[in-house]
């Protein structure tokens, strides 16, 4: 990679030219602004669940087989809350929008934090495509409706007891009466609902206005769990646009393709210093 100040300046002039700016936000955007899931982040808050299932660190955890509902609850609840609800904006995120802000934007993000909402970034032009915590759904899908989850994410943080929740706090389906879980896309039972299509409409029609525009992608921390998501479209958008330019930000993963090597600047360094710098 070129020298660090040739490449903020050329970012810069990117951003300063474009028309369009779409973001592509992955799980490297929150850990790089704070929301570590590993870490005295972790094992502060988490201290009992640690000693009681051998957690190691709050993505391997949010997998561990519980025996209970009231044990699966009651750590859910402490994620939840840790994550979505007493979490502020971060500054990075803040930073993020001055600069989307100066143009026609979009978010597409796989991050479920709703940081993006809490910075400022305007509902009709960021999409979540993998969900949310504040909100609970039917785990199996029976309905296409999402439920606010913040007042009993705290009832439960309030009465946990050994790392369990009452049972009448447990939540179930109030249309077939079965479990709910979170509403994160993890299997076929996924609910996207009227929001979330109405999201993915305005992605797609903000994606078919810059055809052939002067935009830049913005690929802030996106890996290979998921890249079919944003990395690979946004390396197929840049190769089919003369007049596209894609800034990517990532430290483990900064490489590309190699057609779209003259019309990408990458960097690896931390995300807070040239999310600033730009």
């Amino acid at each position: 990679m070129k020298d660090y100040g040739e490449r903020i300046e050329r970012a810069s002039e990117s951003l300063m030219n474009a028309k369009y700016i779409l973001i592509g936000a992955g799980a490297g955007l929150s850990d790089a602004a704070g929301l570590k899931y590993s870490g005295k982040r972790f094992t502060d808050r988490f201290a009992d669940f640690i000693i009681k299932y051998g957690m190691k660190d709050l993505y391997t955890s949010s997998f561990y087989p519980f025996e209970t509902m009231e044990e699966k609850w009651a750590y859910w609840a402490r994620h939840i809350s840790l994550n979505r609800f007493e979490t502020p904006v971060t500054d990075l995120y803040k930073k993020l929008y001055q600069i989307a802000k100066k143009k026609n934007y979009f978010v597409l993000t796989t991050n479920v934090e709703h940081q993006f909402w809490k910075a400022g970034f305007q509902d009709k032009r960021t999409f979540a495509t993998q969900g949310d915590y504040g909100y609970i759904q039917c785990a199996v899908g029976c309905h296409d409706k999402l439920y606010d989850d913040e007042k009993l994410v705290a009832d439960m943080l309030e009465q946990t007891k050994d790392c369990m929740i009452p049972s009448e706090l447990v939540p179930k389906c109030p249309v077939c009466g079965g479990e709910m879980e979170v509403n994160l896309r993890k299997d076929q039972y996924f609910v996207q609902d009227e929001a979330w299509c109405i999201a993915c409409n305005n992605y797609n029609s903000f994606i078919e206005d810059l055809q052939g525009k002067a935009v830049v992608f913005m690929e802030l921390g996106v890996g290979f769990n998921t890249p079919g998501i944003i990395r690979y479209p946004f390396e197929k958008m840049t190769y089919e646009n003369s007049n596209a330019a894609l800034i990517r930000i990532n430290r483990d993963y900064p490489n590309g393709s190699a057609e779209n090597k003259d019309k990408t600047i990458t960097f690896n360094e931390d995300m807070v210093e040239v999310i600033s710098a730009l």
